[in-house]
């Protein structure tokens, strides 16, 4: 059927209306229940048409209508750009109302994406095209346009009478499902989009209109991100709402609620409270026992006694609740949960000392007010014990993420710092740094990962990156982690993200201006704490600033041995960095990378020698004399904190509602990452570039060599550089980036070429050790292959460090990322 075609549609397939059926498939399907909409049906495609102009993306009318829609849509369907097919309903087969119209588009949508709006207009297409750059840009599984957050707006309901309905019924959902619908701010929106392999189509079982309510109720795990949007006065037509709509719509979350209800779930989580609470009651005694041995009899310090006797009582419920509460079950291995078990009590310690000590300034006794603080935690050790530790808590369903994810077009793009009240601070940038020649950087926040490319001489004027700090975030606390997408470029206006945490200003919150230069403010909070400021803010910014001029930043290790550059690449704490010191201490060659490398599409790679972090299974590598007997004792501790187990625990505390930057930063205020620079632990040359020869994917495992067939390398390394970039904020803010003109789906396309350009040249081997000796096979296979790997070969100090090398191979990468290249850096 054509768009000049006028005849009656038929009452079931789904029928093109303007154009042939064997068109390209769309990414996202626009779905538009209809009922007698006739009238507004014009309007509708041309504004669908304008608003969707650049998106890939098909139009999806399901038609319930007794009037001409059908016939309309079909004559005008030619007005719009996009792909336009009808599904009509016929009287008999209109189930479920409009909710069962949007269930029957989805099944018949073709793109990977289904995005649900009204056909009155009440929904702007605007808005709706918002969310689907959202859907397609993001790592979201369900986008919600909202009228109650940020600068959304319910203003064309029309009548407080529909107003008071509205936000009756969303508070009426919250308050039934308080958990499920934590970060959603308008449950009962009809403007929305789903990813459709998310989504189960097979369990929902709508009533009425709210099917949107239904599809998070019953994917409780699934990514949420909002998009703020002005609800529209009513173009044509009249509301479907009735009386009759509001008792089904009660009887649905009724239905609802009881399909959540699991039996026996409860009754377990009580029945481990109490054991719980049994062994914390015999743990307050030792814990007071404790206290007085250290403080009356030995009379330390309070605080210190304190703090001495939670270690004892830490030992004891451990034991106990492992052999009486959980009976050895749990995430992990004992050794494993008893160092999460005794990280979490001595966190919750820092909470509780400064209690305890104003409880005996206004005098309290000290058993007394130690008492009283134990008693106070009892609830928040059990729930983090139940649910970090063993995992007990866990429900097969998963658990939705705990930040709340806002899109907001329409936001000012004035920077909080500048509010009134806010702090006056410097502007001056008094830490500088040249990145391999490629990108600059000027902060008022030292970054001692950095160091190596410290570059005063730069003028702060002409940074790519300026950091500095500013009162970010609203003063007051509030309930949830929050990243807030502000207006993409509009009036000169650079998109702005916002990440808040739940303390107010006090919080680790941060400000990312993406112009030029691109403009990062972080909190006091944060600016006390650099590791997290680089690790969790920077270094994410300068992974994507890089791929546009040529450069990727690739997880892995580089060495130069004998003159032939060798990488090593492997998931986070399997090995590398011990076996980077082990090549360098017993074979020489010169130091690039250990942790990441920059490279390009010719098989080259620069030199990027961030301070080496040594976590515990490291220790072996580092030798009692390469350090102080002080720093040797600190290392003991920092590194079992900074290890695996460590990483582990804190992502399991990243999936609770909690601050997790800020725990994150005091935690490394007060333990300091164990970092040092490579020849501090090893006397080693660094070099600057290589033509990297061999790359080595180290594995843990039984001993084997293998080939990687190009496909698998190219996988495995983009997934091992993603595992990097695991922890908070990164997965919230990254798809919201945009560099150079290339928003984060084209950055990573883009990221992949270089990737997929370096390692045409480059030979890749599977090497698994059962025993930690990857650093005593490597030099074998090179030396089988006629690889040199004696003594390093020292560098001219006279000829370090210069940034204006010449390489000797032309860059074999595409023809538009070599034009790119050649161009260097802006």
């Amino acid at each position: 059927m054509t768009g000049t075609d006028t005849r009656p549609l038929a009452t079931s397939p789904c029928v093109d209306l303007n154009g042939p059926p064997g068109a390209s498939t769309p990414r996202l399907t626009v779905v538009v229940p209809t009922r007698n909409e006739q009238e507004v049906i014009p309007l509708l495609l041309q504004s669908l048409g304008d608003a969707f102009m650049r998106l890939p993306v098909e139009v999806l009318f399901v038609d319930d209508s007794d009037d001409d829609t059908p016939a309309t849509a079909a004559a005008h369907a030619a007005l719009c750009p996009k792909r336009v097919r009808m599904l009509h309903r016929a009287p008999g087969a209109r189930s479920a109302g409009l909710a069962g119209a949007v269930l029957a588009g989805a099944r018949e949508a073709r793109g990977a994406w289904v995005l649900v709006m009204d056909a009155d207009l009440q929904h702007p297409p605007e808005a709706a095209a918002a969310i689907a750059r959202t859907a397609l840009g993001h790592e979201a599984e369900i986008v919600i346009g909202t009228r109650h957050a940020g600068s959304g707006s319910s203003a064309g309901l029309g009548g407080a009478g529909r107003s008071v309905a509205s936000n009756g019924s969303g508070l009426l959902a919250k308050a039934f499902f308080p958990r499920c619908l934590a970060t959603v701010s308008d449950p009962m929106s009809g403007l929305f989009a789903f990813r459709k392999d998310a989504v189960d189509l097979d369990r929902l079982n709508p009533l009425g209109f709210k099917i949107l309510l239904e599809i998070l109720v019953r994917n409780p795990s699934a990514r949420i991100a909002e998009v703020a949007y002005t609800f529209a006065p009513r173009a044509a037509g009249r509301s479907k709402a009735s009386l009759r709509e509001g008792i089904t719509y009660l009887r649905h979350l009724a239905r609802l609620r009881a399909g959540r209800r699991q039996r026996g779930g409860r009754a377990a989580e009580l029945g481990r409270l109490l054991g719980f609470g049994l062994v914390g009651v015999s743990g307050i005694g030792v814990n007071t026992a404790g206290l007085w041995f250290f403080y009356s009899f030995l009379h330390m310090p309070a605080l210190l006694g304190a703090a001495l006797a939670t270690q004892v009582s830490t030992a004891w419920n451990f034991a106990l609740i492992e052999a009486l509460v959980y009976r050895g079950t749990g995430r992990g291995t004992r050794p494993g949960r008893g160092v999460r078990f005794f990280a979490l009590n001595n966190l919750l310690l820092l909470g509780r000392l400064p209690v305890l000590a104003w409880l005996v300034s206004i005098g309290v006794g000290v058993l007394t007010s130690n008492v009283i603080t134990l008693v106070l935690l009892f609830l928040l050790r059990f729930l983090f014990s139940d649910r970090i530790i063993y995992g007990a808590g866990d429900r097969p369903t998963g658990k939705r993420d705990p930040a709340r994810m806002l899109v907001d077009p329409a936001a000012s793009a004035a920077t909080p710092s500048t509010a009134h009240g806010a702090h006056k601070r410097t502007r001056y940038l008094s830490h500088r740094y040249d990145i391999a020649g490629q990108v600059t950087i000027g902060s008022q926040v030292p970054l001692p990962e950095l160091e190596f490319f410290r570059a005063q001489w730069l003028s702060p004027a002409g940074c790519d990156i300026v950091v500095r700090v500013s009162d970010i975030g609203r003063r007051t606390p509030h309930h949830r982690v929050a990243l807030t997408e502000l207006a993409r470029e509009v009036d000169g206006c650079p998109a702005s993200l916002r990440y808040e945490e739940q303390l107010g200003r006090m919080g680790a919150n941060f400000r990312v201006d993406l112009g030029h230069p691109i403009s990062v403010e972080v909190s006091p909070l944060l600016a006390h704490s650099p590791h997290v400021v680089y690790t969790n803010v920077i270094e994410a910014l300068l992974r994507f600033v890089l791929v546009p001029r040529g450069w990727m930043l690739l997880h892995s290790a580089c060495l130069e041995l004998g003159g032939t550059g060798v990488m090593l690449s492997a998931l986070t704490d399997t090995g590398k960095t011990a076996t980077v010191l082990r090549l360098l201490r017993e074979h020489g060659g010169r130091f690039l990378s250990d942790d990441m490398t920059l490279i390009d599409a010719g098989g080259h790679a620069l030199c990027f020698p961030k301070p080496l972090t040594i976590s515990a299974h490291t220790l072996r590598a580092v030798h009692a004399e390469d350090l102080t007997r002080t720093e040797w004792m600190k290392l003991m501790v920092q590194s079992r904190l900074h290890s695996k187990e460590g990483r582990s625990f804190a992502l399991t505390l990243a999936r609770l509602n909690l601050p997790i930057m800020a725990i994150n930063a005091l935690t490394q205020i007060v333990v300091p990452p164990p970092k040092y620079a490579v020849d501090r632990l090893v006397p080693c040359a660094i070099g600057t570039a290589t033509a990297v020869r061999d790359l080595f994917v180290i594995e843990r495992g039984a001993p084997r060599l293998a080939d990687v067939p190009y496909d698998e390398a190219l996988r495995r390394l983009l997934g091992n550089t993603e595992d990097a970039y695991g922890f908070p904020p990164f997965r919230y803010f990254a798809p919201a980036l945009t560099v150079d003109g290339l928003d984060h789906a084209q950055l990573r396309v883009r990221e992949r070429e270089i990737l997929a350009g370096f390692l045409s040249g480059v030979r890749v081997r599977a090497l698994a050790s059962d025993s930690f000796g990857w650093a005593d096979e490597i030099p074998r296979l090179l030396a089988r292959e006629g690889v040199p790997t004696g003594a390093a070969t020292h560098v001219d100090s006279a000829e370090w460090p210069h940034w204006g090398w010449q390489f000797d191979t032309p860059l074999a990468m595409p023809g538009a990322l070599r034009s790119m290249h050649a161009g260097g850096p802006s």
